[in-house]
């Protein structure tokens, strides 16, 4: 090949790609001034060279994707104990769920999808086994050496207890990231010391992002499982809503495809108001770059006030009927005894937690140790280990 034609190729093959400082480019031509840039990003905590074709929030997701806490996931409870039913939904199901909706969200406000993305999908990665049945037992072994919170948890898993690379511990997300799995943690700081209120919009995005996935396909899992009846939701203004719209367009539907149609339509209510509603909010406050949202007193993403309510009655709803159900209950009960039970053998005895847990004890001491360890477990693994403890 003659060094013209290999000149040609390589310009047609540039023509054709686009690097990662043109995807910045565009990111700061076709973003929203209020978004965050992944060219602008606070970075890291150990500095890494850039990668040619990727845009640091994309690393991220890539990273968060392929980690072991995140394939974990699929065997990791939401409601329904894991393995209950093939089409019941586990933690992966959901944050990729979440995920999806979070794109959504995102780019019709002109925000950031990757961060929004990422953000999402690694929302869960500090679950315990057994959803939230089994952080409540972890929070109690917890209760005088830290506590649990899933949300701080999974800080703790793209910060340390993820080991992919041999110069660092974790991760090593970005800033925007890290930031928006610290959910709940008021006020929040900048790397420089600064504190604010709010964190990125992308971070708020991913937050109710959740909460929609979670008020609908909990509703759809429940109905699956037979745990509620017509008369039942009935009773629920949010499902009320929506049965209405969807009998009015489709009135010959039947079920089990009526309800999932319901569903479906809870989803678009929600996002549907959302976006309007925090769109409002964000020109209101005439915000001009992310650093202006941080400084906001209260959230721009949110809801309208009646939508607002109406979920807190849905939450309450969900409570009462679906997670305290006792064939939910009575199932997770079980299941966390075996969690305590297991626990409690691991203070005992912390060689079973192997090398690489018992090396962290002398640093994060041996109950900090033992609950990263159980949390990290899935609900098939955490049952194969109580079995085994439960023979000696």
């Amino acid at each position: 090949m003659s060094t013209h034609s290999s000149d040609a190729r390589v310009a047609r093959l540039t023509a054709v790609s686009k690097t990662r400082e043109e995807m910045e480019a565009t990111e700061r031509t076709m973003l929203a001034p209020f978004a965050e840039k992944s060219g602008d990003s606070r970075g890291r905590k150990y500095s890494e060279p850039s990668h040619f074709y990727r845009t640091e929030f994309q690393r991220d997701r890539a990273r968060i994707i392929h980690s072991r806490a995140f394939r974990r996931l699929e065997y990791k409870t939401q409601v329904f104990l894991n393995g209950t039913g093939d089409h019941l939904r586990t933690r992966l199901t959901h944050s990729i769920e979440v995920a999806s909706i979070s794109r959504t969200i995102a780019r019709a406000l002109r925000l950031n999808e990757d961060l929004a993305e990422a953000i999402a999908l690694a929302h869960d990665l500090g679950h315990a086994p057994f959803g939230h049945s089994g952080e409540e037992m972890l929070a109690e072994c917890m209760r005088d050496h830290g506590g649990f919170d899933h949300n701080r948890q999974s800080v703790r898993v793209v910060e340390l207890l993820e080991t992919p690379y041999p110069n660092f511990s974790g991760l090593n997300l970005t800033f925007e990231v890290r930031e928006g799995l610290r959910k709940h943690r008021r006020p929040y700081d900048f790397p420089g010391g600064e504190k604010y209120d709010s964190p990125s919009l992308e971070a708020q995005v991913a937050d109710l992002a959740d909460e929609i996935t979670y008020y609908s396909h909990d509703l759809d899992d429940a109905l699956d499982f037979q745990i509620l009846s017509a008369a039942q939701l009935g009773e629920n203004e949010v499902w009320r809503k929506s049965e209405r719209a969807v009998r009015s367009r489709y009135s010959d539907a039947r079920e089990p495809e009526m309800h999932k149609l319901i569903i479906r339509n809870i989803i678009d209510n929600e996002v549907r108001d959302l976006i309007t509603t925090s769109a409002k909010s964000i020109a209101e406050s005439t915000v001009q770059s992310p650093d202006d949202v941080r400084r906001q007193p209260a959230r721009l993403i949110r809801y309208s006030d009646d939508l607002a309510e109406a979920n807190r009655a849905l939450r309450k709803f969900l409570y009462q009927n679906v997670y305290y159900h006792p064939r939910v209950s009575e199932v997770n009960r079980r299941a966390c005894e075996m969690l305590r039970r297991v626990f409690e053998a691991y203070l005992v005895d912390p060689d079973r937690l192997g090398d690489g847990a018992t090396r962290r004890i002398e640093k994060e001491g041996l109950h900090r140790t033992v609950c990263d360890y159980v949390a990290g477990m899935t609900d098939r693994y955490l049952m194969e280990e109580y079995e085994r403890i439960a023979q000696l």
